[in-house]
Order: C-alpha cells, then structure tokens, then sequence
C-alpha cells in the first residue's frame, strides 16, 4: 500500500510541474529517475508556497499558510511527512541530505512577499530575499545533482542570483500591476527616477538605466556560476546549465532591446520562444 500511495504521488507531482510549463521541467528531464523525482518534488514544494505568496488570500491568511508549510517542513524532517508533496521529499532528505534551512528560507522568501508589497527595496533587502526565493531552491537542487561540493555550492549561489534578477527584469510591467517592484531604492535614486507607485515607476523614460544596473548585476553572478559550473561534474550539473543558457536568452533580449522592458512573447512569438527553450534543452542535456 505505501508504495502504491508513493507511485501516486510522484505521479500527481509530475503532472503538476509538467502542467506548470516551466522550463524547470525541461531541463530536469535529462536527470536520472531518482533525482528527477526529487527535483520535481523540491519545484511542486517552491510552486506551492509561491502560490500562496502571490495569491489573492488575505496577508493573515497568508502568513497562516505559510506557517502551516513550515510545520509540514518539521513534521518531514520528524520523520512524520503528511501529504503528498512531503511524502516524496521524504527518501530525498536522507539520500541526498536536503538540509531543512533550505526549505525553510523558501518559506521565509515567501513570507517578504506575503508582508508586501515589495516596493523598491534596498540592494541589502533584494540580496537576502534572491537568497531565499532562489538561492536557497539551487541549494537543494544542487544537494539533489549530487554535487554537494564547495563549487556546487557555489553555483547554487550566484546561479540563484542571477534567475531570480533576470526574473525581476523580465517581470517588471506584470509586477507592477500587483504593486510590486524590485529595482533597488539605490539604483532608482541614482538614475533619478523618482519612488512612488510601482505603476509609475514602471513608466519612467528613466527606467533603462537602472534595468542596466540590475543588469549588469545579473551578468556578474551569470558569469561566477559559469566558472564554477567548470569546477562541477558536467553531467551532475546539466539542468543548472540548461537554466542558465535559458534565463541568458531573457538577459540577451533586454539588452537588444536598449534595457527597456520586453513585452512577453505572443501568438508565433510565444511558439518560437517554446522551441528555442526545448532546442536549448535538448542541446545541452545531450552535448
């Protein structure tokens, strides 16, 4: 019966990240089974605390939930896990030692956003919540590749980084429609662009300058994690290339586009963009 009830939830949380679209999935295809498992079990975990950050739950009800996650998280690592996402992580925390302050840090990135709106934060502030909202979800992926080593840490690190600042470059107009914004207050004074609504701000003929900056920031940890991918295992760390190669895509464009913001691909845009993510998926999960 138990394993019956494991094969059921692997396969729920298969067809939910499958469904999700991301191209986390793609590249997590080219891992062996036991680890694609785990992977996929660490994205189901990141999409439903994620959910909750972004959803149109009240702030107390978030924190709630949120919370509750952190108890499902102990009651995992007690050794009691309780639903179907927890009961795959299980065998995973002991076969490839996912620590517990990894999820936990998820969680508490989650909860900067359920306490939001960020609204331009210190460069301090965006640092630590890319630590926790991306970061801390390339630790335990990297624990999962099997490369838990000074360089895999390494990569989880600054990789981390530079997805999630990539992530706030190519969002800017979707997060500001839910008052978020999270250009640092530093860089949006510096270009002089005044801080109001995050509406505004998106508006600002100013605002390719300080895209430029974040920029430039995600081409530095781009290029850290790139040279300590060199020092990694080349199959243990594959999907980390694969998502890098697709999140420099996204960099690239806003470059050509002069830093300004690039409308998100539609109708043979959106198809041709699909097919350049699987054709970079297929390329380095082979070669």
């Amino acid at each position: 019966m138990l394993e019956m009830a494991e094969t059921s939830d692997i396969k729920a949380i298969r067809s939910r990240v499958r469904a999700a679209g991301s191209s986390f999935y793609w590249a997590m295809r080219f891992l062996p089974e036991n680890k694609r498992r785990t992977l996929f079990a660490v994205y189901a975990f990141c999409r439903e605390v994620d959910d909750i950050a972004d959803g149109h739950l009240s702030r107390e009800a978030k924190i709630v939930a949120l919370d509750q996650w952190r108890r499902r998280i102990d009651e995992l690592y007690a050794g009691r896990p309780g639903d179907e996402i927890t009961r795959a992580l299980a065998p995973a925390i002991t076969v490839h030692k996912l620590h517990k302050k990894d999820f936990i840090a998820v969680i508490e990135g989650m909860e900067m956003d359920a306490r939001g709106p960020i609204v331009a934060p210190a460069l301090a502030d965006l640092d630590f919540y890319c630590d926790r909202v991306a970061s801390a979800v390339g630790r335990l992926c990297i624990h999962a590749f099997g490369e838990p080593t000074p360089a895999g840490e390494r990569v989880a690190d600054r990789l981390g980084r530079a997805l999630q600042l990539t992530n706030i470059l190519r969002d800017i107009d979707e997060d500001a429609a839910i008052d978020r914004l999270y250009l640092p207050a530093e860089y949006l004074t510096k270009a002089g662009v005044a801080i109001t609504t995050p509406r505004e701000v998106a508006q600002d003929p100013r605002l390719p300058a300080v895209i430029a900056a974040v920029g430039a920031l995600a081409e530095s940890a781009f290029a850290d994690a790139r040279a300590a991918l060199a020092q990694c295992d080349k199959d243990a760390v594959r999907p980390a290339v694969i998502m890098m190669q697709v999140y420099r895509r996204h960099l690239d464009a806003l470059r050509a586009n002069g830093w300004k913001p690039v409308p998100p691909p539609r109708g043979l845009a959106r198809l041709k963009d699909k097919a350049a993510k699987l054709w970079t998926a297929v390329h380095h999960g082979l070669f």
